[in-house]
């Protein structure tokens, strides 16, 4: 292991070169207000998909990926457990958490309820030059998927929903969105290559930034529901089917 995942969050000297082994859903950190710059990174990660469940994340090697120490990056993992992202297990081993279809299915339906509210709120107050900042994220989403790049597509879309929401300034409520997310995120994983989205008529996507246009509130809140229930069709399904195999069912549910 390199030093970088010993040394004090003061550090001294030159951090060594990064390790074929650490891990790359990360990158270095700076050195001020270390734990939450890597809570946020690991937040990061989490809301891009960048994590599948059941992922190990071992401590020394997030300490050299980053270039911090193990104990701030300690300290982050066991905020994410509180959080119920992040699973302790056996033997002190820290995992990514996973759903079941009936967890997935009710956050979901939360999940409506609440972004459907800051897709209203975000069709009233949006500026003209944020709506064409999402219009160019579902471009770059739309790209990403054509190419078969599942982490872009992932990416693109997180920065499409987490600029949707933002626009809606309610911090609040973004607060719990973002929440959801961090519990939904790692299922985004599986949608590449294996659960695409896909929707019976136009990408939902462009309802919502039409909606947001028009200043429809309403339509916003529509065009938001479907792109959830639509775009997680697939998703469901293989959730499903998942669960199935494992119980030695056989069959699985349609999309």
């Amino acid at each position: 292991m390199s030093q970088a995942g010993e040394r004090s969050d003061a550090g001294r000297g030159n951090p060594g070169p990064r390790s074929a082994a650490v891990p790359d859903f990360v990158a270095p950190l700076g050195r001020d207000n270390l734990t939450n710059r890597v809570h946020d990174e690991l937040r990061q990660a989490l809301f891009e998909g960048r994590l599948r469940p059941g992922h190990r994340l071992k401590v020394r090697a997030l300490a050299a990926a980053m270039q911090v120490s193990e104990t701030s990056v300690r300290e982050a993992l066991m905020q994410l457990v509180r959080e119920r992202v992040l699973r302790q297990e056996a033997a002190r081993a820290i995992t990514v958490a996973g759903l079941t279809l009936d967890q997935y299915l009710e956050l979901q339906t939360i999940r409506a309820e609440l972004e459907g509210l800051a897709a209203e709120a975000a069709a009233l107050r949006i500026a003209p030059a944020a709506i064409e900042d999402l219009a160019a994220c579902h471009v770059a989403l739309a790209t990403a998927e054509a190419r078969e790049e599942g982490a872009a597509a992932n990416r693109a879309n997180w920065a499409f929903h987490h600029g949707l929401y933002r626009a809606a300034g309610m911090p609040e409520l973004l607060l719990i969105i973002e929440g959801l997310w961090l519990r939904c995120g790692p299922l985004h994983a599986y949608l590449y290559p294996d659960a695409v989205p896909g929707y019976p008529g136009r990408h939902r996507h462009l309802d919502i930034l039409d909606a947001l246009r028009a200043r429809d509130a309403l339509a916003a809140r529509k065009a938001l529901e479907a792109d959830l229930t639509e775009g997680g069709a697939n998703l469901v399904a293989l959730l499903d089917r998942m669960e199935r195999q494992a119980a030695g069912r056989p069959g699985a549910a349609g999309g």
